[in-house]
């Protein structure tokens, strides 16, 4: 099985993206989101007033433990990688050769922790196959706001948010969250809306 193989702009990876430790990385780069992260961040959007689309794309999905969490709040969820990790509601799809965000028949909002290596890359493709209007959401580490290559990435798509955990939240190597009871990391949920050029918003969970 091929691992993420990215595109044309792969020469951009920074290792700034990364959205964890510097410990040994599993091998195909997957370690899943614990879903209390995702739980509260809704949670907050309720809060605050901010609807997502009804139609939510997981092009990241792994175990599907972010899949699992949207369905239970009644949105419809794609959900694809592009490695197999029997989760039995994925599609095989490498997200970064893809070239519309409906594959379903419609669009979506795009919500994932992308694979580390290539974090960038999968806010600029998203970003650039949605339609006005649509969400770009990606789980990263608050550090993917530094960088010279970021900073022109965030000049021509603006976060609209970046809601900012106050609280640690967990990533797990193969989904073990049983082993990874503490993280010193400090996790951000980037929130992207196609067409908006204005100034990005900081808040906090």
């Amino acid at each position: 099985m091929k691992d993420w193989i990215g595109n044309k702009k792969s020469t951009f990876i920074q290792l700034g993206a990364s959205n964890h430790s510097n410990k040994e990385r599993e091998e195909r780069d997957f370690y899943a989101t614990d879903p209390k992260a995702l739980e509260i961040f809704l949670d907050k959007l309720d809060e605050d007033k901010i609807e997502l689309h009804n139609d939510i794309w997981e092009c990241a999905c792994g175990m599907g433990h972010l899949s699992e969490v949207l369905k239970k709040r009644d949105y419809c969820v794609f959900s694809s990688d592009i490695v197999n990790r029997e989760y039995k509601e994925m599609m095989a799809k490498d997200f970064l050769q893809t070239t519309t965000t409906y594959p379903t028949g419609v669009e979506m909002d795009i919500l994932t922790n992308p694979p580390y290596k290539y974090a960038q890359e999968f806010v600029e493709h998203a970003l650039d196959i949605q339609a006005d209007g649509y969400y770009t959401i990606m789980f990263l580490k608050i550090q993917f706001l530094e960088g010279q290559a970021r900073k022109k990435l965030f000049e021509k798509y603006p976060p609209k948010y970046v809601y900012v955990n106050s609280a640690r939240q967990l990533c797990a190597m193969n989904g073990e969250f049983d082993k990874y009871k503490a993280t010193a990391i400090c996790y951000c949920w980037f929130i992207w809306q196609k067409g908006f050029k204005g100034e990005s918003v900081i808040r906090w969970i």
